[in-house]
């Protein structure tokens, strides 16, 4: 199952509010979803998203993908730039040591023709 982060719309007709949950990716976008994360409303000037920075962690370190609006979300309140800084990074493959090997000569000197019919 492929969970994204992403925003459901509440409220009234030209009144939008709208909730960060976890949900499925196949469900629809005001449909069904798992928890709820967080909210915001656009129509305020100041204070106009909560998180909770726990749950959003746990989602994310569990392997689910937010979406572009919910990116920038998290990364203007600083929390995008948290997790980047505590994800494990792998370390780097080590270059195996390359073995000397001899090169052959694979031409072949004679050739081999067929015989027409």
């Amino acid at each position: 199952m492929a969970v994204k982060l992403r925003l459901k719309r509440m409220g009234a007709k030209q009144r939008p509010f709208y909730r960060i949950v976890a949900a499925d990716s196949r469900s629809p976008r005001d449909g069904r979803f798992i928890e709820i994360l967080g909210t915001y409303n656009p129509l305020l000037k100041e204070n106009n998203v909560t998180l909770d920075e726990e749950k959003i962690e746990k989602w994310i370190n569990n392997g689910a993908e937010p979406t572009d609006t919910v990116k920038s979300i998290l990364s203007k309140n600083g929390v995008w730039a948290r997790l980047k800084g505590n994800k494990k990074t792998k370390s780097p493959k080590k270059d195996k040591p390359v073995k000397n090997v001899e090169k052959k000569d694979t031409k072949k000197t004679t050739s081999t023709k067929k015989a027409g019919k």
